[in-house]
């Protein structure tokens, strides 16, 4: 196109009758402008129907896909966290099960008849005794100076009671005191509880030998059942001169995890022996290494 001063003139008239048009249109909304506008509408509706209608089916499924997946999505969460919360109670119970197991085997090898119980608390230091609050008491037959056992052997003895609780003076508190029988020998001797030392033992006979890893039960007394297992030899100290040799103990019952006891109502007519004792370790394992109390 040539550049000359006609051409100039209808680009000028042309701009302004763009800017009348768009100035009228935005505010008439009747007359001739309107008018113009619908028929400018008219002519290219169909075209935009049909370019809104090509694309919904691509716009609808782009948008049904992010729903879907977040549905989906949202299911597998819950579905993933239910199925934790199960695994969870699952191992809860089988652990539970498993305790209970070893508690009634415990009681059927020694032919101990038990009241179940679980700790509620266990006391310290704070109050210069080692106890456990066991929740069962006297209506369920429970009295003072009964013995308490767990799967692995001696808890302690009944101190006090409630109708509903009772509490247990621990095997490793410094006022416990309990007559033992050694395994082997059946050498009879005392063992006392040191908090979370290892348990001290006394024995009546220096001429009988005592050796690291022997093991040993209760003797049974008045106050005792026989046959509870207590735990194994850990040092041994006999001084010349002495009438009892010395030595420590490393307790099989685990004190710091105590959860399921059974209490011993009825004891049985004869004395185990050393039926209830655990099966020995194998040849490679050592008692040192069972220096600290145990955990159960």
């Amino acid at each position: 196109m040539r550049d000359n001063g006609r051409t100039r003139v209808i680009l000028v008239v042309l701009l302004l009758a763009s800017l009348t048009f768009i100035a009228l249109d935005s505010r008439a909304t009747t007359g001739p402008v309107q008018g113009l506008r619908s028929g400018v509408a008219a002519v290219f509706a169909p075209v935009q129907r049909a370019v809104s209608g090509a694309f919904r089916p691509v716009r609808d499924f782009f948008g049904g896909l992010g729903r879907d997946q977040q549905a989906e999505l949202d299911r597998l969460k819950a579905q993933n966290d239910a199925l934790k919360e199960q695994v969870r109670t699952d191992d809860y119970t089988a652990t539970k099960l498993a305790e209970f197991d070893r508690l009634m085997g415990t009681a059927g090898r020694g032919g101990y008849t038990i009241v179940a119980a679980r700790v509620i608390s266990v006391g310290a230091a704070q109050t210069f005794t080692w106890t456990a609050l066991i929740d069962a008491g006297t209506q369920d037959g429970l009295k003072v100076g009964m013995t308490v056992i767990n799967g692995d052997g001696l808890v302690g003895r009944i101190k006090s009671t409630t109708g509903s609780t009772a509490v247990v003076l621990l095997a490793i508190d410094p006022k416990f005191a309990v007559g033992i029988r050694m395994e082997k020998t059946n050498e009879i001797g005392a063992v006392q509880g040191h908090g979370f030392d290892p348990m001290t033992l006394t024995t009546f006979d220096h001429l009988t030998p005592v050796s690291i890893g022997d093991r040993l039960v209760t003797a049974g007394s008045d106050l005792f059942a026989a046959g509870v297992p207590i735990g194994e030899v850990l040092s041994v100290q006999a001084n010349a001169g002495d009438v009892a040799q010395r030595g420590t103990i490393a307790p099989y019952v685990g004190f710091t995890s105590l959860d399921l006891v059974g209490v011993i109502v009825v004891r049985p007519r004869t004395d185990p022996r050393d039926a209830v004792l655990p099966p020995k370790p194998s040849a490679s394992a050592s008692p040192s290494a069972s220096a600290s109390p145990s955990k159960s």
